[in-house]
């Protein structure tokens, strides 16, 4: 018996993940001496924190066969409307809720267009990042609101619990939370089932329309929390807050091995390959490396996480790889298997 089949979680997409990150890990740590600083790691977070949260939604979203390319453009707007109702004198509790209420809005209407009226996502969506900034652009034009009290911006900006950053600590309870409800729950099996065969999740009596409206309701108010999140970290807001940040999200989650097409994927891998993306990112920073260049490379990672799987799937359907992995199965003598057929 092979390596391959003895160890079967070597052919996993994580095992690979974990690999990678590992190596991106020593390659920074030979860029910059500086990397496994203290303030350094706990900024690795801190200062992505916004989409990290935004990442465990989209992993929902992307298992139930549906995609979600206004997640940034709803963050934008949940900040905008909150720096809006700031500036226009409501107090900064009021501000939330109707910026938390005006995500989770986003959420129906993208919702209802895709469950309720067959829509593609990917139509409605795009539709969705061009209107929601838009609405955000109204409320702000071009004027940058700050002035947030020490409260609101000192949490997301050097906000400790111990020794630990709350961003860190937020994150991880966020992540846990996740990772139960797509790999424990009921509800968690039924969005894989509906992202591998709607119809067959129907026939079986699934509600898939509620379930995908949760979905999106609940990407619509997390999107929300991560704009007034950012808008914390930042201090100030102006309408393109977020802008360009579901090229990163929507990386990481197909990097993390969940399939494009729906039906497959683990929060774990997720996890591991926003590790992997964070820390290339501040690697690269560290490094002096320029935004767009950064973003260049992300855009790969973004096709090559489509095409590998796409390649080892096709190696694993070759006789070449069936011989190899089959190589060292114990085959059956004929007495053995005339035994077998007669018991």
């Amino acid at each position: 018996m092979n390596l391959l089949t003895r160890f079967s979680w070597l052919r996993r997409w994580e095992t690979l993940l974990f690999v990678i990150l590992c190596v991106v890990i020593v390659i920074n740590t030979q860029l910059s001496e500086h990397f496994f600083n203290v303030d350094n790691i706990s900024n690795i977070f801190r200062l992505s924190i916004e989409k990290a949260m935004v990442v465990l939604l989209m992993t929902f979203v992307i298992i139930n066969g549906e995609i979600d390319l206004s997640i940034a453009s709803v963050m934008g707007l949940a900040a905008s409307v909150l720096a809006f109702t700031y500036e226009a004198g409501w107090s900064l509790p009021v501000g939330f809720v109707v910026a938390m209420a005006v995500g989770a809005l986003c959420g129906v209407i993208n919702g209802f267009f895709i469950t309720y009226l067959n829509m593609p996502s990917i139509v409605v969506t795009l539709a969705g990042l061009i209107a929601y900034r838009g609405v955000a652009r109204i409320l702000l034009e071009d004027r940058s609101v700050g002035g947030y009290p020490e409260w609101f911006t000192g949490l997301a900006q050097n906000g400790m619990i111990g020794s630990f950053p709350f961003t860190v600590i937020l994150f991880a309870v966020m992540f846990v939370a996740c990772f139960i409800i797509l790999g424990r729950t009921a509800f968690g099996r039924y969005v894989y089932v509906i992202g591998n065969n709607r119809a067959g999740a129907e026939y079986a009596g699934i509600n898939v329309r509620r379930i995908k409206m949760t979905i999106f309701v609940a990407t619509g108010l997390m999107a929300a929390f991560a704009g007034l999140w950012y808008a914390a970290r930042l201090g100030n807001i102006r309408a393109n807050a977020a802008e360009g940040f579901e090229l990163d999200i929507i990386t990481m989650v197909l990097l993390g091995g969940v399939s494009i097409f729906g039906g497959k994927g683990t929060m774990l891998g997720v996890g591991l390959s926003l590790l992997v993306v964070l820390n290339m990112r501040n690697g690269m920073s560290l490094a002096n490396v320029s935004g767009n260049v950064q973003t260049s490379i992300v855009g790969a990672l973004l096709i090559l996480s489509v095409l590998i799987p796409n390649w080892a799937q096709s190696l694993q359907n070759t006789k070449w790889w069936r011989s190899f992995v089959e190589r060292d199965k114990p085959s059956l003598t004929k007495g053995e298997t005339a035994k077998g057929e007669a018991g």
